[in-house]
């Protein structure tokens, strides 16, 4: 058998091979590891990033050197009105169809108490982490195909929340009801709907709202003594993504190294 015909056949073995997957802010931490993985499964990937181009490139050139699937970065401001749509809508174009959905986009938030939240700040944080993630699942819940998968990104803090971070909160708890209606609305057709819910994951966000003692501290407080990395999750939804997930929907799975 040629070279070709061995590097062929490897593609098609793979998981998710044939399979056309959209991902939300898949630039950077958690969402760039999701597409990473997704591509090295066999999908053909559209992510979305809101601005740091290098970081987009930077991805697409590190996915076609590792000759697996392959990644388009599409530009879009999740919090416009119809940036949702405009992406889906060119993802859809690029991929020639839908078969996995990943909400992963979020802002980076100021901790403020509910008391000093700005109502501008919390609109534009539900804007991404809920009105966003709504106009997803609506297209999905209209064009993707039967048998699909959507895994939308939530946190641990929903379950042991904090203060200061009111809008977080509020937008996460968000896309996880919403994430609920999709599992119950589109399960006649096969599509699976679950959300993760990270622990300490070492990204940009998080080190962007806490100092590094609390992050060692955090760390030091889970079972398995460390912090998430961001390959840990990518994980948890290639699961969910491909044909083992099958029989799992409706679940709010916690990938938190033990925490919580």
């Amino acid at each position: 058998m040629s070279d070709k015909a061995l590097t062929d056949k490897a593609l098609t073995d793979k998981a998710l091979a044939g399979k056309a997957a959209v991902v939300t802010g898949g630039s950077r931490g958690i969402g760039r590891a999701v597409v990473e993985r997704l591509t090295a499964d066999g999908a053909d990937v559209v992510f979305a990033y809101a601005g740091n181009e290098a970081a987009a490139a930077e991805v697409v050139r590190t996915v076609r050197a590792n000759g697996s699937g392959r990644a388009h970065a599409v530009r879009v401001d999740l919090g416009e009105p119809d940036g949702a749509e405009r992406l889906m809508t060119e993802a859809e174009e690029h991929l020639g169809g839908l078969d996995i959905l990943v909400n992963n986009a979020a802002l980076t938030f100021t901790r403020a108490t509910l008391a000093e939240t700005d109502p501008a700040d919390f609109d534009a944080v539900l804007a991404v982490s809920a009105r966003a993630v709504f106009l997803t699942l609506r297209y999905a819940a209209r064009r993707m195909r039967d048998n699909g998968r959507i895994v939308n990104i939530s946190s641990l803090n929903t379950r042991r929340p904090t203060d200061g971070i009111a809008a977080y909160l509020a937008g996460k708890g968000a896309l996880e009801q919403l994430t609920a209606a999709a599992a119950l609305e589109l399960g006649p057709r096969g599509i699976t709907a679950n959300t993760v819910s990270p622990g300490p994951v070492e990204t940009d966000l998080l080190r962007a709202v806490n100092p590094p003692h609390a992050l060692e501290v955090v760390a030091g407080l889970t079972p398995l003594r460390r912090l998430g990395q961001p390959s840990d999750i990518a994980d948890v939804v290639a699961f969910l993504a491909g044909p083992d997930g099958r029989w799992v929907s409706g679940q709010n799975l916690g990938a938190t190294g033990g925490l919580g």
